[in-house]
């Protein structure tokens, strides 16, 4: 854990590309804390008992079941937002889908995958579009 007195909180955000190189979003429900009824990228808080990787995995099951194959393209972070005040710590996970079906939970009302290009097409968090920069997603991935 940050000793870091400023960090309100840590996140792992997984950003997830298919074979057609179209990123996984997730549209939070109304009730969510932080941004009720826009599109978001399966994050989540990180706990004190866990990596931020663990935090990752953990998340990517809660939030889209368990019935699906990723493999990690690469980690980015830690990094500070640059939305909310400098109070967030964020651990990026960059995976790729490789198989299996989606089951939301609770927290979301749909998904979509879309092409980076069209990212914008959508109500987003604030904050994604830096965490494709961070990625370098802006391209296809092998």
């Amino acid at each position: 854990m940050s000793t870091d007195k400023t960090i309100k909180s840590r996140f792992s955000i997984n950003v997830i590309q298919n074979a057609n190189d179209e990123l996984l979003l997730l549209k939070r429900s109304e009730q969510a804390q932080l941004g009720a009824g826009l599109w978001g990228f399966p994050a989540g808080h990180i706990r004190e008992d866990e990596t931020p990787l663990e935090c990752a995995m953990r998340e990517l099951h809660e939030e889209t079941g368990t019935d699906f194959t990723t493999g990690l393209v690469r980690e980015y972070g830690p990094v500070r937002d640059k939305h909310y005040g400098g109070i967030y710590e964020i651990y990026l996970f960059h995976l790729r889908w490789l198989e299996g079906t989606i089951t939301l939970n609770h927290e979301h009302t749909a998904y979509a995958w879309v092409d980076p290009s069209d990212i914008r097409d959508f109500d987003i968090m604030a904050g994604m579009e830096d965490d494709l920069d961070y990625l370098d997603i802006h391209h296809p991935v092998s």
